[in-house]
């Protein structure tokens, strides 16, 4: 039976800003409105899910940040990533299937330390799917500096930079390179050679589409390795900007709105799938609603 379907999805909105730097020096990112845009277009009755509720994020201040400071907001999100973490792992001890909406994808590390966690309790191992048009793979080691946890998210999850983001109690990594597979990458990612020659398995879009989206999907699933289960990083600019411009980091290039809900159908039916967050939408980008809609309309068919 899918993992959607022998667990109730519970959805939990985390809609934190905290790892974007803001549009302009008196603004603030429009990805927190994410999921009050997708619960408008009726996400969770369509779903049949369980309101998990909503987890507040602190304030949201990158005055004070100047290059070379480090990852901007760091406190706040390591704050933030601990008590996401406590809120998923309460979800699975009540059996349910997590779907957490971002928010930016900073939030990764919430599910990431908790997946951590119960690996540290069972050491039993667990992997991710990670599936956007970004490597998020910055760090101190291969750039001048770092500032914004959502363009640096994977590389903290694997143990790259800070310690109070990449060993919160003393649980780093939180994904192993062994355990983690790429999709949706853009060709010209500055990073993708680095993650490479991690050994992380990979498809950028052109290898994701030449060998087919369906197949690519179950390729994913069998590059995992032995896991206990897997949990689904989906970045909503993975899709192409003329289906979905309204992101924070609009990449051309993309996949179309049927093929991510072709891979997220593929992923959530596997029994291994712990969950899944989505990140990245701005409704800031859609004055009518026309983007929530089409989303809501992928997660329904993708996950029901």
């Amino acid at each position: 039976m899918p993992a959607t379907r022998s667990r109730r999805i519970a959805v939990l909105d985390a809609p934190s800003n905290l790892g974007l730097r803001p549009p302009t020096p008196s603004t603030v990112p429009g990805c927190a409105k994410a999921p009050g845009a997708l619960r408008d277009h009726r996400l969770l009755s369509r779903l049949n899910a369980v309101d998990a509720g909503c987890l507040t994020p602190p304030r949201f201040d990158a005055s004070q940040w100047r290059p070379g400071d480090g990852v901007g907001q760091a406190k706040a999100i390591a704050e933030y990533t601990r008590r996401l973490a406590d809120r998923v792992e309460r979800l699975w001890q009540e059996r349910r299937f997590p779907l957490v909406l971002g928010g930016d994808c900073s939030i990764l590390l919430g599910p990431a330390l908790a997946a951590r966690r119960r690996t540290e309790r069972d050491r039993q191992d667990r992997g991710l799917v990670f599936i956007d048009a970004h490597s998020d793979f910055r760090h101190p080691g291969n750039s001048q500096y770092v500032g914004a946890a959502a363009a640096e998210e994977l590389a903290l999850a694997t143990g790259r930079g800070q310690p109070d983001l990449t060993d919160i109690g003393g649980l780093r990594p939180y994904v192993d390179t062994d355990h983690l597979v790429v999709l949706g990458l853009r060709a010209d990612d500055p990073h993708r050679v680095e993650l490479e020659a991690s050994g992380v398995a990979m498809r950028t879009v052109p290898a994701l589409r030449a060998n087919g989206v369906g197949r690519s999907a179950e390729w994913a699933l069998d590059s995992l390795g032995e896991v206990a289960t897997f949990w689904l990083h989906v970045d909503t600019d993975v899709l192409d900007p003329s289906v979905m411009p309204a992101v924070d980091g609009p990449a051309p290039g993309g996949i179309s709105l049927g093929e991510l809900s072709q891979i997220i159908t593929t992923c959530a039916a596997d029994d291994r799938c712990a969950g899944m967050d989505l990140t990245v939408f701005d409704p800031d980008y859609d004055p009518d609603g026309a983007y929530a809609k089409a989303l809501t309309d992928l997660l329904v068919e993708a996950l029901q």
